[in-house]
């Protein structure tokens, strides 16, 4: 059976949703030059303010072009399809947020893209633009506890984006934006299933083959494999291995306080996602783990991949915070 997509030609398609993205949300996001792949907030750049600059693949909507904005990020470098942006388009990005405070490269720990953020960094200091760095590294199915910092990046960053941006807003400097968007990460675990592949736009073909009647536990937002491969499970089991393995990871103690998201990754009914939430909530509940705060919703996605992730942040006072901050972007809005 043919797979059906709403696109043109699929070599056009990333400009073309981009494009209707600034033509959908002029008075938030625009283009600094004429390549497409490069968006910053429509105010940038903010003078005397930290910048922060993400970047990566397509495929992922609302993820990282999604989040441009106040009290998020500054600026994206936008690639292909599951691809890495160029240093160019980062450097350019970079460029155009740049305020005068310096620059923070905020991103999912991807080798294309640490490749292409490093050769900015260079680029950037011959522009006299002091940069810092922070990946993503939230998914704890990825590697185990002892190799955390060789995680890859997943719907977790969405924590980093919103306290690194709000710490921006409010004047932090350089040192003390990445400072806080490394604790974030440092505090955060996520971990999915996947139910169905992703189709590829430019080949029509899915991005792994999963049997019927089976899941993929701890799967990838580009489909790379999981911890295992098992029958398909309830919501409630799903729920039970997620929380699970999330609170092991963080090792949240009874009394403690997290927020949760639960993210769908693409083609999962929002109806799907609240069952997910109710377990999660119960067995947290049960442990006696406060949820301060709740995000449930697409926020990460792999085209139309079904599945979903859940992730957790351990909160504090300075943390929870940040959560609370304003924030405008053409996908999120915290008032």
């Amino acid at each position: 059976m043919s797979v059906k997509k709403i696109i043109n030609d699929p070599g056009s398609f990333v400009d073309e949703f981009v494009e209707g993205i600034l033509l959908a949300h002029p008075d938030l996001v625009r283009t600094p030059g004429d390549d497409l792949r490069v968006l910053v907030r429509a105010d940038a750049p903010q003078r005397g303010k930290v910048g922060i600059v993400t970047g990566g693949g397509s495929g992922h909507l609302p993820l990282f072009k999604g989040y441009v904005g106040k009290g998020l990020c500054s600026g994206v470098a936008i690639g292909n399809v599951f691809s890495s942006p160029s240093s160019e388009q980062i450097l350019a990005a970079t460029r155009a947020v740049d305020g005068g405070a310096g620059v923070l490269y905020l991103y999912g720990n991807y080798g294309g893209d640490v490749f292409n953020f490093d050769l900015a960094v260079d680029l950037a200091e011959l522009d006299d633009i002091p940069t810092r760095t922070v990946l993503g590294r939230d998914d704890v199915a990825s590697q185990p506890k002892e190799r955390k910092h060789d995680r890859r990046g997943v719907a977790g960053i969405l924590f980093a984006y919103k306290a690194a941006g709000a710490a921006a807003e409010r004047g932090d400097s350089l040192e003390e934006v990445a400072a806080i968007a490394e604790d974030i990460v440092e505090h955060t675990a996520t971990m999915g299933i996947g139910l169905a592949p992703t189709i590829m736009p430019t080949t029509g073909k899915p991005s792994f083959e999963l049997p019927d009647g089976e899941m993929e536990i701890g799967i990838g937002i580009h489909g790379e494999p999981g911890i295992r491969r098992v029958p398909l499970e309830t919501a409630d089991e799903i729920a039970e291995h997620l929380v699970q393995a999330l609170v092991g990871d963080l090792g949240l103690p009874s009394g403690a306080r997290v927020a949760v998201l639960v993210n769908g990754l693409g083609a999962t009914p929002l109806e799907e996602l609240y069952v997910l939430y109710r377990k999660t909530h119960q067995l947290l509940t049960a442990r006696g783990i406060q949820i301060a705060k709740n995000y449930i919703g697409e926020y990460a996605t792999s085209l139309e991949m079904a599945g979903a992730s859940i992730s957790l942040l351990e909160l504090n006072d300075e943390r929870l915070a940040l959560l609370d901050a304003p924030a405008t972007s053409p996908f999120f809005q915290e008032h």
